[in-house]
């Protein structure tokens, strides 16, 4: 079992301004404000099985199951999330994405704990470079949500949190190499550390004159819309660097009214709002769920950036769709959406230099339409339908894979 450290734990890092870096970090915590703060909520999510099935309303029979798979992963539900998903529903999608199963103590060929391949790209402690101009920095090894069908719930984050020394290794690293232009916060959730640490951090970025874009990889405005404070608006606001922003939803009913109007407060700082899913069998493998989510990002100020290929992670098979499904979903999601509001279908294949965009071969004439895609029922098991390809497949270069192209993103 992976145990991530919470933000109040993290080590103090510093860099040769040691007096501004030990104002910055010098308290584990910030201390919560209003009974509204974020780190509260942070504080009080929903971290057992029967929680959570108390809390919506959901018969003892899933209690087993929950608890089995919360055994390897633990649950972490925040209540501003947990107030989205209805009650009495198991197929919920909110729900389907939270809630452990049994299913997930399943070990089957192909699913792996590390499917990205991420520890052979990791030359410091904390930092991930596998593409050549950008660089992943795990800015936080905790999260305020812990998504069942994570690629990173295996991830050693106790080996992946820089000391005060490493963290200048790391500045110094990102000096070194004038390739690097953009750099991304991502974690666990960076934004689940405190605000004057990521203000210390980002001012650090600023200092490094080739760095021109700062990236964060983010679902606390999703799971916890008040994160988007005044504090946080602050840091952003003067950094030097482009600001994107890339929050992570996978459904229209995660987008409430709060999360609107944290959008909205980000826009209003100058940041570029993107999201990516990920495409999850029971959750959104639907051209009307797609559609939606499109639509609800659109009406928030966020354009939808990336839908990626199911990673083949071990305790999550039961999320698997296969390839050719997510092809003919997005083949039939082009009659429904403008150009602008499609995402890309992609895949992460280990050792490639960008992600693989996926696309079905050329056709010599229009194929027919086709407006659902078929998921699995609940309770059938995930084995006996197609699965998401092992690595060893996307290395024999199929032919449904489209590569005339290549997406510079991490």
């Amino acid at each position: 079992m992976i145990t991530r450290t919470p933000a109040s734990l993290h080590t103090i890092p510093h860099n040769s301004h040691e007096s501004r870096a030990s104002e910055a970090f010098s308290t584990a915590a910030e201390t919560p404000s209003a009974p509204n703060d974020w780190r509260a909520q942070l504080r009080d999510v929903i971290r057992s099985p029967q929680a959570l099935l108390e809390r919506l309303g959901l018969e003892r029979e899933w209690l087993t199951g929950a608890r089995d798979g919360h055994e390897l992963f633990a649950i972490r539900v925040p209540e501003a999330y947990a107030s989205r998903i209805r009650a009495n529903d198991p197929d919920d999608p909110l729900l389907r994405q939270v809630l452990p199963l049994d299913a997930e103590t399943d070990v089957l060929d192909g699913y792996v704990t590390d499917p990205l391949e991420e520890a052979e790209h990791t030359p410091l402690p904390g930092l991930i470079h596998k593409y050549t101009n950008r660089v992943l920095l795990m800015a936080s090894g905790g999260c305020a949500i812990n998504c069942r069908y994570c690629f990173r719930r295996h991830f050693p984050y106790d080996d992946h949190q820089p000391s005060r020394a490493q963290w200048q290794d790391i500045l110094d690293y990102l000096r070194a190499d004038e390739r690097i232009h953009e750099v991304i916060l991502s974690g666990g959730d960076p934004l689940v550390s405190p605000d004057k640490r990521l203000a210390w951090l980002v001012e650090s970025l600023d200092e490094i004159p080739h760095l021109k874009r700062l990236r964060i990889h983010t679902r606390l405005p999703v799971v916890i819309p008040d994160r988007v404070n005044d504090e946080l608006l602050g840091w952003l606001g003067t950094t030097r660097l482009q600001k994107v922003l890339v929050i992570h939803t996978n459904h229209a009913n995660e987008l409430d009214d709060a999360v609107a109007a944290a959008m909205t407060r980000l826009k209003s700082a100058g940041v570029t709002l993107l999201n990516q899913g990920v495409i999850l069998r029971g959750v959104n493998d639907s051209v009307e769920v797609q559609t939606a989510l499109a639509e609800r990002l659109f009406e928030c100020g966020v354009l939808p950036y990336y839908l990626h290929a199911f990673d083949p992670v071990q305790g999550a098979a039961h999320f698997a769709v296969s390839d050719d499904e997510a092809c003919n979903l997005m083949e039939a999601l082009l009659e429904h959406l403008p150009g602008f509001l499609m995402p890309r279908l992609v895949r992460e294949v280990p050792g490639r230099r960008s992600k693989t965009p996926l696309s079905k071969p050329p056709v010599s004439k229009p194929p027919v339409s086709k407006t659902t895609v078929s998921r699995t029922p609940p309770g059938v098991d995930a084995t006996t339908h197609p699965s998401a390809s092992s690595p060893a497949d996307d290395e024999r270069e199929p032919s449904s894979l489209n590569l005339t192209g290549i997406i510079a993103s991490a």
